[in-house]
């Protein structure tokens, strides 16, 4: 176990110190990015020079706004050398893509690694030799402090993974207690998780999610992954950060979905969290009405019946309505039950005559042994249902 750890947050104020120490050293306003182009912090310098809107070409702009840029604008910087580049790189304007302003940019490197950018609006003449001299110094104990939270995430990872993965009573205790340990005081916050599954190899950083403390892969089913995420909330009632946090990372994919649990003040019931989280995120896979973010609170039955074992869902009666044969007849008769029995909404939903449904339910009928005139065993059928599409 370690003392005194830190966690991404703990990063943010000395991030923007340094950023406005790069502003006022070159007199014009810097932001600063990680090497995935996703913003760390920016500088508002004040002057009474020229600084307008004219200074927010539409890069810059959309950079500041939704905190990252396209891969489309990473792309066209990178085709500069910057990634490769050890001192300032200097960018021509280029109206047609959107870069109104020229631009200069300051490699963030620690031990030869490229960790982010810093970048500058390049005037005339622009920042001198010596400004530039002295903002590369300031570059690399941002480097520095990158490569120093990246470490702190990576511990954190482990604890948070052995919490998720320990079993119930004193293993996720202690498990818990060393998390806790390495969190220090911010371990008391108010807390939640997300599950996002399926998640391909990799992870991402804990910087590029706000409010985040921690993440780690973990197994989903036998054969894929699904992301964990810990995120630190500014109370237990208001899940907006984790929201957020999961839309991000849902963003380009359409395979996968993420729930999020209910808020908790501190780490106790973190494996309680988890669950919620993870069915959540079934939910939200099986119903994609409930989607792509699912809250934990909003599932209404599914909270219930994602409790349930998976055999639940191959009851005797229901077993054989389930067959791959029987698909149609199984939707049928999960729209019907939906619709609260109402024959006329089920059959305008599933675009048939009402005979063909009152067949199609009569088939379902002889195929489970239930009757749909009765609400238990309606209910067993609905349930039944749902839970094979977990």
């Amino acid at each position: 176990m370690r003392e005194n750890a830190r966690v991404a947050g703990d990063y943010e104020g000395d991030y923007q110190e340094l950023v406005d120490e790069v502003s006022e050293l070159l007199g014009v306003p810097a932001t600063l990015e990680n090497r995935d182009f996703e913003l760390i912090a920016f500088g508002a310098y004040d002057s009474e020079g020229d600084l307008d809107a004219s200074a927010l070409d539409p890069v810059r702009a959309r950079s500041i706004l939704t905190r990252r840029s396209t891969a489309a604008v990473r792309t066209w910087f990178e085709g500069f050398g910057i990634t490769r580049a050890t001192g300032p790189v200097r960018i021509p304007p280029t109206p047609e893509a959107g870069v109104h302003r020229g631009r200069v940019c300051l490699p963030v490197r620690h031990r030869g690694v490229v960790l982010g950018y810093v970048w500058l609006l390049d005037g005339d003449p622009g920042p001198s030799d010596a400004q530039l001299t002295a903002a590369m110094e300031v570059t690399a104990r941002i480097g520095a402090l990158l490569a120093d939270e990246a470490r702190h995430g990576a511990d954190l990872t482990r604890e948070l993974r052995a919490v998720l993965t320990a079993e119930p009573g004193w293993p996720r205790d202690m498990a818990t207690a060393e998390l806790r340990t390495a969190l220090g005081p911010r371990a008391d916050a108010p807390h939640t998780v997300i599950c996002v599954a399926p998640w391909p190899a990799g992870t991402p950083s804990v910087r590029t999610l706000p409010g985040a403390t921690a993440l780690c892969t973990v197994p989903w089913g036998t054969t894929a992954f699904c992301l964990a995420v810990l995120v630190r909330l500014r109370s237990d009632g208001v899940p907006a950060p984790a929201v957020s946090a999961a839309g991000r990372l849902l963003e380009g994919s359409d395979r996968a979905a993420a729930g999020v649990a209910d808020g908790r003040p501190g780490l106790g019931e973190l494996g309680a969290a988890w669950q919620e989280a993870v069915g959540a995120a079934r939910a939200a896979l099986a119903e994609p009405r409930l989607g792509p973010v699912a809250r934990w609170a909003s599932l209404g039955p599914y909270r219930m019946l994602t409790a349930l074992p998976p055999a639940a869902a191959q009851d005797p009666a229901v077993r054989a309505l389930l067959a791959p044969a029987h698909r149609d007849l199984a939707r049928t008769a999960e729209v019907y039950l939906d619709c609260a029995g109402q024959a006329g909404r089920t059959a305008a939903e599933l675009g048939v005559h009402r005979q063909t449904l009152y067949y199609r339910l009569s088939r379902v009928e002889k195929l489970t042994g239930l009757d749909l005139d009765d609400g238990e065993d309606r209910l067993l059928l609905h349930m039944a249902l749902k839970t094979a599409r977990l």
